[in-house]
């Protein structure tokens, strides 16, 4: 049964416990009630919803006329918001630096969900960094645009600058699925136009640079290993495990030499197992996984590729990945400079291997297969490269046609 009183000092003074908690409700403001415990503990509370109430204090820290002060405010704000705002605020999400989201919600997501997952979340620290301590409702287009324009002034390129951006807008489109925030701070921030017809790939010159550079560089290496090992045997030291004439430095060489003939993107060689080369059949595989299409191919080896690999599989064994890297930038750098190479980027390994296939007369959707294309007019921007093969076929046109025979003739 409800107990209804004109709650006053004497009337909670003579409210005692019992064995089960109960309620006395105020008639002057209805919706305030005293909860007495078993304990003797006596505390206000007031009542919007049938399910819903919120604590004001414990008696006689809170007075009657204290109590009946707060539940009147409480109940105008559930007039005009539906509920206290201290209860409306207590149930909104964390308001998440963008430094806190990535370290504390999106890495650890990323990298159990995402082929390296993990170097997005650091990509967008090192990036972003002056925007670590920025609520992530605070990133506006505008604060972006001038990101953008100081990193171009600055002579990064708008394509790095667009895959940055893509990184970040891709983590914020979690945080937006995941409630962490009301919309996406940054959905009206478009990528640059770029150029995206550029081919770079290299000279017979270039390519024979490369190749030195590289033997240099593995040559050096040996040396290198040999000296240590002399100075380790001196002082009675476990040597080293020796570099044979035809050993390779370190991974650097085998991937070189497996995308000049493959042209394997930089992510799709990274995530390359053992498992995915078929010695017998000459052949690899590349996962729907680690595919940019999300699509499995097969990709054909030639002899060189097959040697690169199968010495590479005796000096490091068939454990884990072929090549447990994330990116080669370090030393690619250092070898571009060695051979005297300039304006050509690991990607466009993969455009010389297409443009050489373009230049022997492979057809343009076997180059596209080989590739993993999505769609033909990426292929296209090799086709400018076989001129010999589309002058022949035109040349078909020019070819004079022989009458065909009438009937009675082929009866005869």
């Amino acid at each position: 049964m409800k107990v209804q009183k004109k709650l006053s000092p004497a009337i909670v003074e003579a409210s005692k416990p019992e064995a089960e908690p109960y309620r006395v409700w105020d008639t002057t403001v209805p919706q305030l009630f005293l909860r007495v415990q078993p304990s003797g503990v006596r505390s206000w509370n007031v009542q919007w919803a049938r399910t819903s109430s919120k604590s004001l204090g414990k008696w006689p820290g809170v007075t009657v006329e204290s109590a009946r002060v707060k539940a009147k405010a409480l109940l105008v704000e559930t007039d005009q918001h539906g509920a206290p705002r201290a209860v409306l605020d207590a149930k909104k999400p964390k308001a998440y630096t963008l430094g806190e989201f990535v370290e504390q919600e999106f890495k650890p997501w990323a990298s159990a969900n995402r082929k390296w997952g993990d170097g997005a979340a650091d990509r967008i620290l090192a990036v972003f960094e002056e925007f670590r301590e920025k609520p992530l409702a605070e990133l506006t287009p505008w604060i972006i645009e001038k990101w953008r324009s100081k990193r171009i002034k600055a002579g990064i390129s708008p394509n790095t600058c667009n895959r940055d951006l893509a990184t970040l807008k891709s983590a914020l489109r979690r945080a937006l699925e995941w409630g962490l925030i009301d919309a996406d701070p940054l959905g009206a921030v478009k990528q640059s136009k770029v150029d995206s017809s550029r081919v770079r790939y290299l000279s017979e010159d270039e390519e024979n640079r490369l190749r030195k550079a590289l033997a240099d560089r593995d040559g050096a290496a040996r040396q290198a290993r040999a000296r240590n090992n002399a100075w380790r045997k001196e002082r009675n030291q476990e040597p080293l495990p020796a570099l044979g004439p035809s050993d390779y430095g370190d991974h650097l060489s085998p991937a070189v030499l497996l995308s000049l003939n493959t042209g394997l993107r930089r992510g799709e060689l990274t995530s390359l197992e053992w498992a995915d080369i078929d010695f017998h059949s000459h052949n690899l595989t590349v996962r729907a996984a680690a595919a940019k299409s999300g699509k499995r191919r097969s990709v054909p080896l030639n002899d060189e590729s097959i040697a690169a690999l199968k010495q590479w599989r005796k000096q490091v064994g068939t454990k884990g990945r072929i090549f447990p890297f994330r990116d080669f930038k370090t030393a690619w750098g250092a070898l571009l400079e060695d051979a005297k190479i300039a304006d050509f980027r690991w990607h466009d390994l993969r455009h010389h291997f297409a443009s050489r296939l373009a230049q022997a007369g492979v057809n343009l959707n076997a180059i596209r297969d080989l590739m993993g294309h999505a769609d033909l007019k990426m292929t296209l921007r090799y086709s400018h490269l076989s001129p010999d093969n589309l002058a022949a076929a035109v040349a078909l046109l020019s070819a004079p046609r022989k009458p065909a025979k009438s009937r009675k003739a082929r009866s005869v």
